[in-house]
């Protein structure tokens, strides 16, 4: 039986934006995989247990590779133009992925939790010294990573409206395949234009090493410029979401705020990161694999060229895996979420975004204490309509 998903990824139940669509949650209930069609027609399995999902994305015979036939889109692929090495299968995803991994390393990004914090302080006080009620999104949430990502990747700030603007464009939903490519287009001429400029004039920053990997031969310049625009958008879409929208999820629990806004431990502090990276889901359109070969699991058979969609958020609210799994609870070991996805694909970047969420849960809540949503749940603009979920603004005030 196949169950079309028309809301998949999905409006969240009105009584809590915070949840999975209520289709998949049905789902989950019937079993761990189930037929689904798409906008396409297209007929993907959706995996929505915790335990199959990562069974399947560390299975040798799944693939990530978007040009195979059976890969389950999301929305019409633009053709021609470089592909991100996250859409690619190893060994060419393993040896692109390793010229850069070396900076997201738990050492590396520890070392830049200064910097980070000096950033949250400082955007922190121009909030307590501007107007109130604020946007927190555009105020706080975007300019947080924004500033961290420039820095690593040695890109002008100057020009963060130009790439903020394109990257939401990218990873919207409802948008063509020709407004897509447009955009990334744009993008990408950016990122060509500075790694030409990296290769005339190296810098100590990671666009500088990526150019070196094109004066080495290792990379194209295409291909170095494609890096760049994975890494640009990675490095603030993702986190400043979570940052907005963790934050008001807090708000609509101020028992947990409370924890998490008195604690001094930076292990408690680290233990909310890793609740709200479970409880929450910000790349709610899943992640998309197709099988090579055909595939026994739980009970079906995944055939070869068949498309699956493991569906992260439904995976982290797993009641076998998590106990009251809708209930955020900081509390709570939620060290085996898969927010960040599992085997060799998983984000490369997590350390970072550790970091920059460590950083901000635990300063803002305790610099400004009484932090209040400064108007209606029902009136937050959330972004349905998007391959990354959130939050368009949050109103808040002190």
């Amino acid at each position: 039986m196949t169950d079309t998903l028309p809301e998949f990824p999905g409006v969240r139940a009105e009584r809590c934006p915070f949840d999975p669509p209520p289709r998949i949650q049905a789902l989950q209930q019937d079993g761990p995989l189930t037929k689904v069609q798409l906008w396409d027609g297209s007929t993907p399995w959706l995996v929505t247990t915790h335990a199959e999902q990562k069974a399947l994305l560390g299975h040798p015979q799944v693939s990530a590779d978007v040009t195979r036939p059976g890969y389950p889109l999301s929305a019409p692929r633009a053709e021609g133009g470089s592909l991100s090495f996250i859409l690619m299968d190893d060994p060419e995803h393993h040896r692109q992925r390793r010229m850069v991994q070396g900076a997201f390393t738990v050492r590396r990004v520890e070392g830049m939790r200064p910097a980070v914090q000096r950033i949250v302080d400082e955007l922190i006080d121009d909030l307590l010294a501007g107007p109130k009620p604020v946007d927190l999104v555009e105020a706080f949430a975007l300019p947080v990573p924004s500033l961290v990502i420039c820095e690593l990747l040695g890109v002008p700030y100057a020009d963060h409206d130009f790439f903020q603007d394109n990257s939401k464009t990218i990873i919207k939903r409802n948008v063509t395949a020709e407004e897509r490519a447009a955009a990334g287009g744009r993008l990408f001429e950016y990122l060509d234009t500075l790694v030409g400029a990296k290769l005339d004039h190296p810098g100590d920053d990671l666009l500088s090493q990526v150019a070196g990997r094109v004066k080495a031969g290792e990379l194209t310049r295409s291909q170095a410029a494609q890096m760049g625009v994975l890494l640009l958008i990675a490095g603030h879409e993702t986190t400043a979401n979570m940052i907005a929208l963790g934050t008001l999820a807090l708000l609509q629990n101020p028992a947990q705020l409370a924890l998490l806004r008195d604690a001094d431990d930076p292990k408690v502090v680290a233990g909310a990161v890793e609740e709200l990276l479970r409880y929450l889901n910000i790349t709610h359109s899943g992640r998309r694999r197709v099988a090579l070969a055909d595939i026994e699991i739980a009970g079906q058979v995944i055939r070869a060229g068949e498309g699956m969609i493991m569906a992260n958020d439904i995976a982290n609210r797993d009641p076998g895996v998590f106990p009251s799994p809708d209930e955020l609870d900081l509390t709570r070991d939620a060290r085996r979420h898969v927010a960040f996805g599992f085997g060799v694909h998983q984000c490369l970047g997590q350390p970072l975004a550790r970091l920059e969420l460590q950083v901000v849960y635990g300063t803002l809540y305790r610099r400004i204490p009484t932090l209040a949503l400064a108007t209606g749940l029902d009136r937050v603009p959330f972004k349905h309509d998007g391959q990354v979920y959130g939050v368009y603004e949050l109103p808040v005030t002190w």
